[in-house]
């Protein structure tokens, strides 16, 4: 029998070593990596600041509002445990779970939503999204700067886990608004410590399942699990890599050479090609999405000239963009609202049943009577952000414009977050856009086309007329009288057409059969809280 005594050095070290490489070789077996295609570089990580998908897709991972979402997209507790709401649907009451923590293991309060939203509200903030937080008495005002009172915002922390907010008036989306960024928590102290630097790694303190590791831009983004989430337990993947993948083609080559597990997109012209050879890892499902091209109502040509917007969306043949050049099973759009909102009915352009041999002879001649033809060709530049997808049918509708009409387009693209300065300063003709719902509710198309709402409001469209609707519908409490408000907010808006669609989103996605827990929803909301990876 050996002896401890009888262990030399050289065995003890051996021992050491082996012990050591076995520690080493559990735990990486035991971690589990994801590498996801994340569409754009993201403008920012600043909840009050994003406007972008991929900067949501972020952020749902950093962060957790009142509600969240199941992988399904049904509404379940995020923060709040529970809520309840008062009889005239005028105040919510929103109970804390306990063991809601920060990454850095502080207790997340009711105090750090008040904060939060009258961040998202404050003038200085400019958030763009600031308009989504109106439903709450007082938001409105305080954001014009009605009111410069913080507390008139009708958000109150009754005590560190219970916060009341009471809106304007009964709105029947307000519990999946709250799923928003603009809606989530905000740490205080470590905001108020790094000011604008916030968002970097090492400063960013948040509540959802992952925390920010690293950012290189135009690399990728890492996240890692947050050990503090209340319900770690349950997150089965331990590091997120988050890639900018603008090239489509250049995400599918990654994705068959096994560098992504999980595409942003894939681009159009390899559709057919991916549904005969990865059918079972192509998810291509309805999204709450409107793909469109808007005209600049801010200045000339198009600020006073309807016939001519109507010239030049007549000219595009939808139904050829879809079939030859998006191919990814998108409806022509002609209505600005998507089918499946609930409780609406989308509105349509009073041409949609026309051939588009008739719609280019009405183009041809509205046209004509705005002033242009062959001896006066109207000239104009297509701005879109860079996107393979995006240049394709930026260069078919230059075609189809040129020949109905004559028009000369030409074509300037941009990197995601010049293109987004570019399009809120409103430096642009036409504009390449996407619109995605983020409820599911006809509110969250109509509402960031108000007048008074900033930026966002991409054309700079300006209807009193539609104002009166879409703000009178916020404020009616008969179901039917809303939705017949917001029924003619949108024929309204159609026609003065300060934008036109042209298709309805589907979602296109590749996913490696070795990734359990993805669910194909309208909102194609897909945190990786609830995903796997089982190789």
């Amino acid at each position: 029998m050996m002896t401890w005594m009888s262990f030399t050095r050289r065995t003890l070290a051996g021992l050491a070593i082996a012990a050591l490489v076995g520690v080493c070789a559990v735990s990486a077996r035991a971690e589990t990596v994801l590498h996801r295609g994340n569409g754009a570089e993201p403008e920012t990580l600043d909840i009050h600041k994003m406007t972008g998908v991929p900067e949501a897709n972020i952020a749902r991972d950093l962060f957790e509002g009142l509600v969240a979402e199941a992988s399904d997209g049904t509404l379940i507790s995020g923060v709040a445990e529970s809520w309840s709401v008062s009889d005239d649907g005028l105040i919510y009451t929103f109970a804390l779970r306990g063991d809601a923590k920060w990454s850095n293991g502080d207790t997340v309060t009711a105090e750090d939503f008040v904060y939060s939203f009258r961040r998202a509200l404050d003038p200085a903030t400019a958030s763009d999204y600031a308009f989504l937080l109106y439903p709450i008495a007082g938001a409105e005002d305080f954001n014009g700067g009605v009111n410069a009172d913080p507390a008139s915002i009708g958000a109150e922390a009754v005590d560190a886990r219970t916060l009341r907010v009471t809106v304007k008036a009964p709105t029947p989306y307000f519990l999946q608004m709250l799923v928003n960024p603009t809606a989530m928590p905000m740490h205080r102290a470590s905001f108020e410590a790094a000011g604008d630097a916030w968002t970097r790694p090492g400063n960013l303190v948040g509540n959802g399942a992952y925390m920010l590791s690293e950012w290189t831009p135009q690399d990728r983004i890492t996240l890692v699990k947050n050990p503090n989430f209340h319900d770690a337990a349950n997150v089965a993947i331990d590091t997120v890599y988050l890639y900018p993948t603008e090239d489509t083609a250049t995400e599918l080559q990654r994705y068959r050479a096994d560098e992504l597990d999980i595409t942003y997109d894939a681009p159009s012209d390899q559709i057919p090609w991916i549904e005969e050879n990865l059918a079972a890892e192509f998810h291509n499902s309805p999204y709450l999405g409107t793909y469109y091209y808007a005209f600049n109502m801010t200045q000339p040509p198009f600020s006073e000239n309807l016939k001519l917007r109507q010239a030049l969306a007549l000219a595009v043949d939808r139904e050829t963009l879809v079939a030859q050049i998006s191919k990814g099973g998108e409806f022509a759009a002609y209505s600005w609202l998507p089918p499946g909102i609930n409780d609406y009915a989308p509105q349509t352009l009073d041409w949609a049943a026309k051939t588009q041999e008739e719609r280019n002879a009405m183009a041809q001649a509205l046209y004509a009577e705005a002033g242009y033809g062959p001896d006066n060709p109207l000239e104009l530049e297509i701005l879109y952000n860079t996107s393979d997808n995006h240049k394709k049918i930026a260069i078919a509708i230059a075609g189809m414009w040129q020949q109905v009409l004559g028009v000369k387009a030409i074509m300037r693209n941009e990197e995601w977050k010049v293109y987004l300065e570019s399009r809120d300063q409103k430096q642009f003709q036409v504009v390449r856009a996407g619109w995605i719902g983020d409820y599911n509710d006809a509110n969250t198309f109509l509402d960031f086309h108000l007048s008074d709402v900033g930026p966002i409001n991409t054309p700079g469209y300006a209807s009193a007329t539609y104002d009166d609707l879409v703000k009178g519908a916020a404020l009616e409490r008969d179901v039917a009288k809303r939705r017949a408000m917001l029924e003619e907010a949108e024929q309204v808006f159609l026609a003065d057409l300060p934008l036109f669609p042209i298709y309805h989103y589907t979602t296109q996605h590749l996913v490696k059969p070795y990734v359990t827990g993805w669910t194909d929803t309208i909102l194609d909301y897909h945190p990786t809280r609830w995903l796997a990876v089982n190789r």
